[in-house]
C-alpha cells in the first residue's frame, strides 16, 4: 500500500526534463561481489534470504550489471550508475530503487517521499505482487540505461 503522503507516480521522468544533472556513481562496483553473496546467505537471517530472488532479478537484468554493499546491502549498478537495491530489517524487506520516484508504479507498490528514491516493503504475511514488482526491477535497469545515454 502507498504511503498516503506519496503522491501517485504517473508522469514524465523529471530527467526528461533536465531537472537531474548528475548521476550518483559507485566506481567500486564490479560484476560479481563475494560480499554481496555473503550479506545474501548469512546464517540464521531468513529475510536476507528472501529478498534474495528480488537481487537476483536485478543481477539478471543485463550484461552490464554491476554490484556493490552500500551502506550496508547490496545494490545493482549499470556501470557504475545504481538502479537498485534490497535490505532486510527486523520484520521486512525492502526492493528500493534509486530513482524510483520516475517510475510509472501503476501497481501502487512504491513507498517513499523523498525526491528520487523509492522502495518496496515486503513482509512474510502479505502477498507479493511478483509481476509488478519484476516490472519496477526492470523499469529501473531501463531507466537507468537512458539516464546514462542522456548524461554522456
Amino acid at each position: 500500500m502507498r504511503n498516503a503522503r506519496a503522491p501517485p507516480r504517473h508522469h514524465q521522468p523529471n530527467w526528461q526534463s533536465g531537472l537531474v544533472s548528475k548521476l550518483l556513481r559507485f566506481p567500486s562496483a564490479v560484476q560479481r561481489d563475494p560480499s554481496v553473496d555473503a550479506w545474501l546467505s548469512k546464517p540464521d537471517d531468513e529475510l536476507r534470504r528472501f529478498a534474495q530472488p528480488w537481487f537476483e532479478q536485478m543481477r539478471g537484468c543485463g550484461s552490464d550489471v554491476r554490484e556493490l554493499l552500500h551502506d550496508g546491502h547490496p545494490t545493482a549498478c549499470v556501470g557504475d550508475a545504481p538502479f537498485g537495491y534490497v535490505n532486510a530489517f527486523s520484520a521486512h524487506v525492502n526492493v528500493g530503487f534509486f530513482y524510483g520516484a520516475a517510475l510509472d508504479d501503476r501497481a501502487d507498490l512504491l513507498e517513499g517521499t523523498g525526491k528520487r528514491m523509492r522502495h518496496v516493503k515486503l513482509r512474510w504475511a502479505q502477498q507479493v505482487n511478483t509481476a509488478a514488482l519484476s516490472e519496477l526491477i526492470a523499469a529501473a535497469y531501463r531507466d537507468i540505461r537512458l539516464r546514462l545515454r542522456s548524461a554522456s
